[in-house]
């Protein structure tokens, strides 16, 4: 790795690829003051290390890195998108396969939505996923009360703002109507916090289940609530164009929407 060789990498980066946290966690790790690096606690996150530089984390050496993995899980609705949660509620990490590796998840599905989450061992493929400028397509469907106004909808597809938080271009699609409910297809390229719970409810309608179906290529499919299938690493190939670049710890070139559906 050239960027090895001649500066090191930042050392909140190696904690992230060696799947010990993501790089926001793995900062705040650091001020906590539990990394320390050849034996010195150290107080900042803006350092480099070296692949002779000895990390350890509360004490113990963080693991060798382990190949890059991905997988596809069915969050059912009522937990919490985390590690740990100060409130004490259940996590989607409490009800993972007990033989499932260490991983976290790309993105987030607030407590009450379901369906596609991705996990991953790799923290730099973690922020790479997520970064808005890969332009991937997230889908949902979605079930919210009351009577749909096509104009307002179509106005979504612009942009909204609600409450002072500016939103990207939303497409909403009607699907059926089921008495006072109607189901929706919904798709954006980069999500808020509860953004489409709020941008729904800005043209007149409350949403009262919402299931993502797809993240970029990678779709919910067959998995049923609870479920996790790993992506073989051919899929990851061919869908993430910059994987190997990944690997290599360098940073890659976003694409935007590019691949083949994968299962």
């Amino acid at each position: 790795m050239s960027e090895t060789k001649n500066t090191g990498q930042r050392v909140a980066k190696v904690l992230a690829r060696a799947g010990v946290e993501s790089r926001r966690g793995a900062e705040r790790m650091i001020v906590e003051g539990r990394v320390a690096v050849n034996g010195q606690v150290i107080k900042s996150p803006a350092l480099n290390v070296f692949d002779n530089d000895a990390v350890c984390v509360d004490g113990r050496p963080i693991p060798g890195r382990e190949p890059t993995r991905l997988w596809r899980h069915h969050k059912p609705a009522g937990l919490i998108t985390s590690a740990r949660d100060e409130k004490g509620r259940i996590t989607v990490f409490d009800r993972l396969p007990p033989d499932m590796p260490k991983a976290m998840p790309v993105g987030r599905l607030d407590l009450n939505s379901e369906g596609l989450l991705l996990l991953t061992n790799d923290g730099g493929l973690k922020r790479w996923l997520e970064h808005p400028a890969t332009g991937w397509m997230r889908k949902y469907r979605v079930r919210a009360f009351g009577v749909p106004d096509e104009k307002r909808l179509a106005e979504l597809k612009s942009g909204t703002t609600v409450g002072g938080m500016r939103f990207g271009p939303i497409d909403v699609e009607i699907d059926s109507r089921n008495g006072a409910n109607t189901w929706f297809t919904v798709g954006l390229r980069q999500g808020r916090n509860r953004e489409i719970r709020r941008a729904m409810e800005s043209v007149g309608l409350k949403v009262n289940r919402l299931i993502r179906i797809s993240f970029g290529p990678f779709r919910l499919g067959e998995l049923k609530p609870g479920e996790v299938q790993e992506i073989r690493r051919r899929v990851l190939r061919d869908q993430i164009g910059a994987f190997g670049r990944i690997e290599d710890g360098q940073q890659p070139e976003f694409r935007k929407g590019r691949g083949r559906k994968a299962k």
